[in-house]
């Protein structure tokens, strides 16, 4: 996907503080069995002058090159056998005084095969992720959490359903969809009157699916869709290109979750964005979750056929009904 460089550097930086810690922690292991084990010192410099010879010959190319790095790679082996012969008996792993690397692939330089090695990549989804923090803010949001017990188990004649079914239903669905990412097929649209636990299941979700490294954008329908407006209308440079960021995060996350749905300002222009957000995402195969306080009936004549078309194919929807939580909490 499309680096945000701004991002991408802060990944960079975390990635070069993890490679200088362990570059101390090298530093300060052989510090240590140097002074307790003096014959290690030794065993270490005759293998650095092994490899100054073998730069050399690399260099020289001499006719009998072959036979004197084979006497080389002799030597370097029993060095080598002492060496963890050494540690061993001081009750040290062989490979104690090897170089450290959070991540072995690429040794902590962030370059892959593709690029971008997956653990820069990961960095990257948890700077992020850290844009949750409004979505995270209470600290404990997860499905352990979410209380069945404050949605009426009687039948609603008006709504006719059971509340805490609906309920039931929608947190085994989002935790499913959670566990599962990105292997889901669907996206979700969590449908109901505001306070009824759709932003809360919304936040479980995100919680879980940012822990396993992908990145996740939230933001609310009227925020979301007005950055698309700044991106083409903004008066100065400066905003369109902050715009022109949010965009592109919320075009390229592995989940975008898009709040409150019908509650911002509706024009041709947020029907247009909204249809980009919805439809590119769909294209490239991202999923997006919904929340929104309209009805079908609301949405098609809101944002028009071709959306709410969109919606009802290609999402999950999981309604929810009863009376506002935190109004129950309360009581």
């Amino acid at each position: 996907m499309p680096y945000d460089g701004q991002l991408l550097a802060r990944a960079r930086a975390e990635l070069e503080k993890r490679r200088t810690e362990n570059e101390n922690e090298h530093a300060r292991r052989l510090r240590l069995c140097y002074a307790r084990i003096p014959e290690l010192s030794r065993i270490d410099g005759e293998m650095r002058s092994q490899m100054r010879e073998l730069l050399r010959l690399t260099i020289r190319h001499p006719a009998d090159m072959a036979q004197q790095i084979a006497a080389l790679e002799r030597e370097n082996l029993e060095l080598q056998a002492q060496r963890a012969e050494k540690l061993a008996e001081n009750g040290l792993p062989i490979d104690y005084l090897d170089e450290i690397y959070t991540c072995p692939k690429c040794k902590d330089t962030g370059n892959g095969p593709s690029g971008v090695c997956e653990c820069l990549d990961r960095l990257y989804n948890l700077e992020l992720t850290k844009e949750l923090g409004v979505l995270l803010r209470n600290g404990d949001e997860c499905f352990e959490n979410f209380d069945l017990t404050l949605y009426p188990e009687s039948f609603d004649p008006k709504r006719r359903c059971v509340p805490r079914e609906l309920a039931e239903i929608a947190l085994v669905s989002c935790k499913k969809f959670a566990e599962n990412f990105p292997a889901v097929s669907s996206n979700l649209l969590l449908q109901g009157d505001p306070g009824l636990g759709k932003t809360y299941l919304s936040a479980c979700i995100a919680r879980v699916v940012a822990k396993k490294g992908c990145s996740v954008c939230y933001d609310t329908a009227a925020s979301a869709l007005s950055a698309f407006e700044r991106q083409k209308f903004a008066r100065s440079p400066e905003e369109q290109e902050q715009a022109g960021r949010r965009v592109e995060r919320m075009l390229s996350c592995d989940l975008m979750i898009l709040d409150d749905l019908g509650t911002e300002m509706v024009s041709p222009m947020s029907v247009s964005a909204l249809y980009t957000l919805i439809n590119s995402r769909l294209v490239a195969g991202r999923k997006t979750i919904i929340s929104t306080n309209l009805s079908d009936e609301q949405v098609a004549k809101n944002y028009g056929g071709q959306i709410s078309s969109r919606i009802a194919g290609e999402f999950l929807c999981l309604p929810f009904a009863g009376e506002d939580i935190r109004r129950s909490r309360k009581r």
